[in-house]
């Protein structure tokens, strides 16, 4: 299985369908909210959805639904990243509840080379996020540094650090 991408496997203009998607719980969105101390009402409090919001229900937090796209993303696009450089832009477009699942698909938008080593990248992609019936909930825009094949290389390969199994006596 691939995990993430070296410079030089991205290519502007592909899309990675993030798989699979995540039915988001209310059990996920509070502890989201009591992990992150958002504990606004929307999010909490069902009464108060139920009386005073144009939704009549609560509403999954936002950031929860852009953490979930991330980590989504990791497998196709950051899995081998040297670091997140930049989220450029993110927008929450449509409001996401209990019980919906999420989907994401990434798209990269272009490359360059890194100005200080030769040995990574930049790349710039935009994350989509939609829900099981295709409407569209939020999109992000990020700069990942990622590492070149001859990085992987002199640092150990695909799966740098990990040991191997010793073998046991009978």
């Amino acid at each position: 299985m691939q995990f993430g991408r070296t410079y030089e496997e991205f290519e502007v203009g592909a899309t990675y369908k993030h798989w699979p998607g995540k039915t988001v719980t209310e059990y996920d969105d509070h502890l989201f909210c009591l992990l992150t101390m958002n504990h606004h009402p929307l999010h909490m409090d069902t009464n108060y959805a139920e009386k005073t919001t144009d939704f009549g229900k609560n509403v999954v937090v936002g950031n929860y639904i852009y953490s979930l796209l991330l980590g989504m993303s990791v497998p196709d696009v950051s899995g081998k990243a040297i670091a997140n450089l930049e989220i450029e832009s993110l927008r929450h477009v449509a409001p996401t509840f209990h019980g919906d699942t999420i989907y994401g698909e990434t798209t990269v938008l272009d490359k360059w080379p890194s100005k200080s080593k030769d040995d990574r990248g930049i790349v710039y992609v935009e994350t989509k996020g939609y829900k099981q019936d295709g409407t569209l909930v939020c999109v992000f825009r990020r700069k990942v540094m990622v590492p070149t094949e001859t990085y992987i290389k002199e640092r150990g390969g695909e799966q740098p650090g990990r040991p191997e199994l010793k073998q046991q006596e009978k």
